[in-house]
């Protein structure tokens, strides 16, 4: 096993206790919901439904557009109005199927499975692919490919990723308190695919109740443990929970699968139990609603497709103005310039600050401390790399590793110079990797 925590990071303001003490709630949406039809990593969705037709709760709207795709469906009853392009949280049109709610949920019947054990592997993948199941920690990768990988005798550990490292969030420890049967059994039906595996639940030790419940629940199951993990940013990044786990490093040219490891979240590992269990698709999910501009930062079980707004009404509206909206956590989030955007497969979470604490500070210049490489978790150096991002040196760029960034932004939060020096590698990053794109066209 590994070290249970890697070498780096940082330790930012948690801010969890906004929030952490809210049950979930669960909120109807109302009116007019948005169906974004790339949700995903991959081919977008492709409409099965016309502009006046009728659908029902848990219908299918869109069919996976190929195999790394996943399908969509309709989290209310209603009328399809239209399919037309809309602007989702990253900035960007998407097209999207837009269905008017009749306020009655009329739900289609879901075909229970009575023994999971009496399924076959290919049908237990297949059910997952069926249900829309995807990354939901945010990446939004098709689940189904991921527990596909060509030598499944190699899996050696399914790693839960309950981490929950991203300040303020709140949605993964509800979800761990409130459903952790669903979680463990979640994790019981992903083992039955690998056969030599090992299943891990990585919980940062900020939650001991957590800890508690889950190591009670395995207690009996020999093949499932809980890691206890150190409390630090960015314990919950892919590489770093292998790494803090298993002792196993991976870089940008590998798969965790290359590492004999499967990663899945709190969320995902819930969603393939409802997709197995009980035949439901993904539909809903538990996202954060917090900030210290929220009247009651809270906890909400929400039907994919509600806009944000409907989301901070449930949570009391503002009690004061943000001056920073932020989808997601403060490290890896991106600011939102308007609420009437619909929630998606991948919304996590909804950050509303009152003050805008970046925008208040002018950047200095770099007095070359070291303090962003011994904060990156990636073994970097920040400040070089964004030396080279910001003069355009994409070679230099390239041979000094910038490729292996992960775009945590824990270089940023260490600079005392408070220079943008994430921002700065991840916008060369994208260049670079669009460079080569090309070049393999």
């Amino acid at each position: 096993m590994g070290s249970n925590t890697f070498k780096g990071g940082v330790h930012p303001y948690e801010g969890k206790e906004l929030a952490k003490d809210s049950p979930i709630k669960e909120v109807l949406p109302k009116g007019e919901l948005v169906f974004p039809l790339s949700q995903h990593i991959g081919a977008p969705a492709t409409p099965i439904v016309a502009v006046g037709d009728t659908v029902l709760k848990g219908q299918k709207i869109a069919e996976a557009g190929g195999f790394v795709s996943s399908p969509i469906y309709s989290s209310v009853s209603g009328t399809v109005k239209k399919i037309e392009p809309r602007r989702v949280a990253v900035g960007d049109m998407v097209n999207s199927i837009v269905i008017e709610s009749d306020d009655q949920f009329t739900e289609v019947e879901y075909t229970k499975t009575a023994d999971v054990d009496a399924l076959s592997k290919e049908e237990i993948i297949g059910k997952v692919k069926e249900a829309g199941v995807v990354g939901m920690g945010g990446a939004g990768f098709p689940t189904h490919v991921k527990l596909s990988p060509k030598e499944p005798d190699k899996i050696d550990y399914i790693i839960a990723n309950c981490a929950e490292c991203e300040p303020y969030l709140t949605a993964d420890y509800r979800r761990m308190l409130e459903y952790p049967e669903e979680l463990i059994g979640g994790m019981k039906i992903i083992l039955k695919l690998f056969d030599n595996a090992k299943g891990v639940l990585g919980v940062e030790d900020n939650k001991p109740d957590c800890i508690a419940k889950l190591k009670e629940l395995v207690k009996d199951e020999p093949r499932i443990e809980v890691c206890e993990l150190k409390t630090k940013y960015p314990q919950g990044g892919e590489r770093q929970l292998i790494y803090a786990v298993t002792g196993r490093a991976i870089n940008s040219k590998m798969l965790p699968a290359d590492a004999g490891c499967i990663v899945d979240n709190v969320e995902t590992i819930i969603a393939v139990y409802n997709a197995v269990k009980n035949g439901i698709p993904v539909m809903k999910r538990i996202a954060t609603i917090t900030g210290d501009a929220v009247t009651n930062p809270s906890n909400f079980l929400y039907s994919m497709g509600t806009p944000y707004t409907q989301l901070v009404e449930a949570a009391g509206g503002f009690k004061t103005e943000p001056e920073k909206i932020i989808s997601g956590g403060p490290m890896m989030g991106f600011a939102m310039f308007s609420l009437d955007i619909p929630t998606t497969k991948t919304t996590s979470s909804l950050l509303c600050l009152t003050k805008d604490a970046v925008s208040e500070v002018e950047p200095q210049a770099c007095i070359n401390c070291g303090r962003c490489v011994e904060a990156c978790p990636e073994n970097l150096i920040p400040c070089r790399l964004a030396q080279f991002g910001n003069t355009g040196r994409k070679a230099e760029f390239e041979s000094w590793h910038g490729l292996e960034c992960i775009e945590c932004g824990s270089c940023s939060y260490a600079c005392p110079s408070h220079r943008q020096v994430a921002q700065s590698v991840k916008t060369m990053k994208k260049l670079v990797l669009a460079d080569k794109r090309k070049q393999k066209k």
